[in-house]
């Protein structure tokens, strides 16, 4: 065995093979879900060399936590993406595997073990690296245009009354303005604004392209999950302005 456990949560040791040096310093603990129909051909896939991925952790489905990567080390489990304008995510991250088929395997609720243990693994790591609320990221909110872990039945709200993440309760839905595909124009601009202060990779061009759609879907499955459609309605445009007016807590 190469390295010993780094969190104080119990945890099985199984040691990936695709990692290397980090080149920055941790700031971002970045959660997934597996996307496949088996939790331990998940695992499998991640000890691979031939797979060009892995991560950190992987949580179960019954709440056993497995390490697979040294938090020391850059675990390849983010792929493309940003945040607060800055590229190699991996290189910043701690990034948890949560096993779920994920959506294209009819997306089943997180079973209570495995929430409880990914609140107890997720509190660890933030008190042990310092971790901001603003910087426990779902997979989706770095990489809007790749993907969408782990999802909308992802409980932040529950996380974040375990003290961990940044939330706010949403803005009801409700009828009114809205911005989508196509619109342009001051309000788009400042949406756009508004998400790329808040950390999303996005392009402030005052038109509302397939970028912004993804991006805005990206905001909702995470801060306003009752739907997720890409729309700036009232509801996501308000909800994002709640979360930048308590970001000096975040």
């Amino acid at each position: 065995m190469s390295f010993s456990a780094d969190s104080t949560c119990l945890c099985d040791i199984v040691e990936a093979v695709n990692f290397n040096e980090r080149r920055a310093p941790v700031d971002i603990l970045l959660l997934h879900y597996t996307g496949m129909e088996d939790g331990s051909k998940a695992q499998e896939w991640l000890c691979v060399p031939e797979s060009q991925v892995s991560c950190h952790y992987i949580i179960h489905e019954d709440g056993r936590i497995v390490q697979m990567v040294a938090e020391d080390k850059r675990a390849w489990h983010a792929g493309a993406g940003s945040w607060q304008g800055r590229e190699d995510v991996n290189s910043r991250s701690i990034g948890i595997e949560i096993v779920n088929p994920g959506h294209e395997f009819n997306y089943p609720d997180f079973p209570e073990a495995q929430i409880a243990a990914v609140i107890e693994l997720c509190g660890d790591i933030i008190a042990r690296h310092e971790i901001a609320p603003r910087n426990v990221l779902a997979h989706s909110d770095v990489a809007p245009g790749r993907k969408r872990d782990p999802g909308e039945k992802f409980p932040w709200k529950r996380l974040h009354k375990a003290g961990i993440g940044h939330w706010v309760e949403p803005a009801p839905l409700a009828g009114g303005r809205f911005l989508t595909l196509g619109d342009g124009g001051p309000p788009v601009e400042a949406l756009q604004e508004m998400l790329s202060l808040y950390g999303y990779g996005i392009d402030r061009s005052g038109e509302f392209d397939h970028q912004t759609w993804q991006v805005v879907a990206a905001f909702q499955r995470h801060f306003r999950p009752e739907k997720v459609d890409g729309v700036a309605d009232v509801s996501t445009v308000e909800t994002l302005y709640r979360l930048h007016q308590t970001l000096e807590k975040a």
